[in-house]
């Protein structure tokens, strides 16, 4: 961990928060860019914390317990709020209460004008009005519906105030048949859209509060046989990346929204600064046309529509240098402080061009896309660029007009291929963080225990290109507190004190502490509106959609494991109200048990021992050592709950592992497991009418060190020779008898043993058992003793793992089991 230097000798970084309702939507993607870029830029650490199940429904947000609340003056100097995105949730009075809830902080809201609070938006109302007008002053619509937003949005109501003053600035009616409403998304958009339909009403054009309702409208009138743009114009808002590649393409009114996240950054650090900065600031918008109302792309009339020659066009550069550098700099969006000077570089690289410097022009032009491409600017941008300098631009008497025309052409073409790059690069990303999550997914799912799921995040995190985490669950019912559960930095897992730290700090002490800038993601680990488990803070260059899904994931992953132990405890409790019946089974349970134990120990290569010290009431313990030409198989396993059945299911797991694995000593584990499994289920719970299931983790061994496991029980350890530390790993498979297939969950594993390495596999009996005080035993009290000796006979090594649990639980409730192995190479 980062350790904190004093504040006298070093000026403190500020952090900024920002508080956005999600991290994977266009907008909310943008705005986050645009953040990033602004705090980068700012020199300023930066939290962004997103998705509080709580802030969807209940209406009291404003108070100090929900998750955004952890935001403090512990953690931050200032707090941006993506109020456009929360709003919906609560409405403005909840939001202008939650935005004042972080005083004394300065804090400034984006997208939604809050009294009292400095706000930045975009001029909602012209955007309409600019999309209204354009539909009837270029094309001549009279019948224009319109699509709004949910009634709990500010933007929603400006965005419809302009359409109506649109409508009454040209004279032209404002039929209350026409406007029907929706909630920003694809699915009320199709709602609304065959609202409208079924009113039966006639209209030649719909503009819509947002583009995904624009496209679904677009999606609902092509299904009813109408063309897009030949019998209905149609328009949105926002201007989205697929808005883009639709078919037709989809006009639009863009926003900046970007330069919004840099205007925010900036906003908040002058009020940290003490300065006074506005109410209220708004960022300009332009209409995009596309295909959708009949236009085709155009980056904005003034750049891509011939100047008249009688104003003196084209003509040489140096005529015109500083009113045609402004325009090229008005002509595209990039943010604030990024590429400085660009436009004054690209026209001097034009005048080389024409001078006689061949290839400047272009070579410049590819540095320009290059240096746009990091900064997120929207590379089809620069094609009104290019259609500026055509029209403005005088070419050099030598090679006249056609030379010039070439260059125009080749640089299209260089702008064009750039983008189908960007786009390509995009899609990659997408698919790679689809692979990473559905991997990741597929071990959250079968996790059971803590444990697991520490050992689950040390294997999946840096392969989905995480590199600093902390997993901190509250130690308390007020949510004051929280223990570390996991941290990583640097790309390794980190071992910090199980101590407990405030909750506003939001990660264990040190983890937010760096000399460099620093940028992380902070996410609730939750199931549900209700209950909250803890905090996962984790560094920022993932794709947003991991992030939700790492969201969902851990709330449900620590779900499953307190349901887990929660099913363990009360199948406990049900046998412990049962005592004299128990009594009676676990005398034959035991005798069951103890007597199937191998009474020889011996395989190719191993120098093993094992113990098994069945408890008072003898739960099903399992292991098994099985010898075979060039290795053999060892196998471990615990049925849930105590007394006869599960001797039973113990007696039928020994029998059917003997006979698979003689049957087929070559077999995969995975295969052995699942073929068991079928059988298990069926007996369980046909013949013995009962739900009991068990852990069960097969190994094959081979001479050469090579073991292959596969199926769940406790971590396997594995001491060193080399290095004489203990390494855990963990095992991923499912329950045996609590599904009726498992093949698709069921993988094996590999590991190999090195000469003198120790395996040590152990039954939860050694792990859980709890000393006087109900603290277990646990897996770092087990490799410690492992450890320490390490270089001792496998039989001392037995002996004081047993002597060690038996020290820390005298009376232990649960079965013991060890099974400890050296491997000796072969000479």
């Amino acid at each position: 961990m980062h350790d904190r230097e004093p504040e006298a000798m070093t000026r403190k970084r500020r952090t900024l928060a920002f508080l956005i309702d999600n991290v994977v939507g266009d907008y909310q993607s943008e705005l986050r860019a645009g953040i990033e870029r602004g705090a980068a830029a700012h020199d300023v650490n930066l939290l962004t914390a997103f998705s509080d199940p709580a802030m969807a429904r209940r209406p009291e947000v404003a108070d100090r317990g929900t998750f955004y609340h952890l935001i403090g003056p512990e953690t931050a100097d200032g707090v941006i709020v993506a109020s456009s995105t929360l709003s919906p949730y609560g409405g403005m009075e909840v939001m202008r209460s939650f935005c004042r809830s972080f005083a004394p902080l300065p804090v400034c809201s984006i997208g939604t004008a809050i009294d009292g609070v400095p706000s930045l938006m975009v001029d909602n109302a012209l955007g309409s009005e600019i999309s209204v007008g354009h539909m009837a002053d270029e094309h001549g619509c009279r019948r224009i519906a319109y699509i709004g937003g949910p009634s709990s949005s500010e933007e929603a109501a400006l965005r419809a105030d302009g359409y109506r003053r649109a409508l009454a600035a040209r004279a032209l009616p404002c039929d209350e048949r026409l406007l029907v409403f929706g909630g920003f998304t694809i699915p009320t958009g199709r709602a609304a859209m065959r609202e409208l339909l079924a009113r039966g009403v006639a209209f030649d054009a719909v503009v819509a509060a947002n583009d995904r309702m624009a496209l679904a409208a677009i999606e609902v009138l092509k299904a009813e046989g109408r063309r897009i743009p030949e019998d209905v114009l149609v328009c949105g808002f926002d201007d989205v990346g697929i808005a883009r590649f639709t078919k037709p393409s989809l006009t639009t009114v863009r926003q900046p929204i970007e330069r919004l996240g840099g205007m925010a950054v900036s906003t908040v650090l002058r009020m940290i600064d003490g300065e006074a900065v506005e109410a209220l600031q708004l960022a300009r918008v332009e209409l995009t046309q596309r295909e959708s109302c009949g236009c085709g792309y155009r980056a904005g009339d003034t750049f891509l529509q011939p100047v008249p020659s009688v104003r003196g066009f084209p003509r040489p550069i140096a005529d015109q240098r500083a009113s045609l550098e402004r325009a090229l700099a008005s002509s595209v969006a990039i943010p604030s402080g990024a590429l400085d000077g660009w436009a004054g570089d690209l026209l001097a690289a034009m005048e080389a061009e024409l001078a006689g410097d061949e290839g400047r022009f272009l070579r410049a032009l590819q540095a320009l896309l290059d240096g746009a491409r990091r900064q997120g600017v929207l590379l089809e941008e620069f094609q009104g660029v290019i259609s500026l300098l055509r029209s403005r631009v005088q070419g050099s008497p030598v090679g006249g007009d056609a030379a010039l025309e070439q260059l125009w052409h080749a640089a299209r073409i260089l702008i064009g291929s750039e983008c189908v790059h960007v786009e390509g690069e995009q899609r990659l990303n997408v698919e790679l963080a689809a692979i990473d999550v559905t991997y990741g997914a597929r071990g959250f799912s079968a996790c059971l225990s803590l444990p697991v799921l520490k050992g689950l995040l040390a294997s999946e995190l840096p392969r989905m290109r995480f590199s600093d985490v902390a997993v901190s669950l509250y130690d308390d019912a007020q949510h004051a507190t929280m223990k570390p559960l996991f941290v990583m930095e640097d790309g390794h897992e980190v071992e910090v004190p199980a101590v407990s730290f405030p909750a506003h700090l939001l990660a264990p002490p040190g983890f937010l502490s760096a000399d460099e800038r620093i940028s992380r993601i902070v996410l609730p680990v939750a199931f549900g509106d209700e209950e909250r488990f803890g905090v996962a803070v984790l560094d920022h260059r993932a794709s947003g959609m991991i992030y939700e899904v790492l969201r969902l994931q851990l709330g449900s992953a620590v779900k499953a494991a307190a349901l887990h132990r929660q099913v363990v405890r009360e199948v406990e409790l049900r046998e412990r109200l049962e005592q004299e019946r128990v009594r009676q089974e676990s005398q034959v349970a035991a005798r069951i048990q103890t007597t199937l134990v191998p009474k020889q120990l011996s395989i190719e290569g191993l120098d093993l021992c094992a113990v098994m010290k069945p408890a008072a009431e003898v739960g099903g313990d399992y292991y098994d050592v099985i010898p075979a030409n060039g290795g053999g198989w060892l196998g471990i396993g615990d049925v849930a709950g105590h007394g006869l059945a599960a001797g039973l299911i113990m007696l039928m797991i020994q029998s059917m592992v003997s006979a698979l694995t003689c049957n087929d000593p070559a077999a995969s584990p995975a295969k052995v497991i699942t073929a068991l499994n079928k059988a298990i289920y069926k007996n369980v719970r046909d013949r013995l009418e009962r739900d009991e299931h068990a852990t069960l983790l097969l190994l094959r061994y081979e001479r050469n060190g090579r073991v292959t496991f596969a199926g769940a029980h406790d971590d396997l350890v594995v001491c060193s020779a080399r290095t004489r530390r203990c390494g855990c790993i963990p095992s991923s498979g499912v329950w045996i008898g609590a599904l009726p297939e498992i093949g698709a969950l069921t993988r094996d594993a590999e590991l190999y043993l090195g000469d003198g390495d120790v395996l040590v596999l152990y039954s939860d009996g050694v792990t859980e058992a709890r000393n006087a005080h109900h603290e277990q035993f646990g897996l770092e009290r087990l490799c410690a003793v492992i450890e320490a000796v390490q270089t001792e006979p496998v039989g001392v090594i037995r002996d004081r793992i047993l002597d060690a649990v038996e020290g820390w639980c005298p009376s232990p409730d649960d079965d013991i089991t060890i099974v400890v192995a050296r491997y000796r190479a072969p000479e």
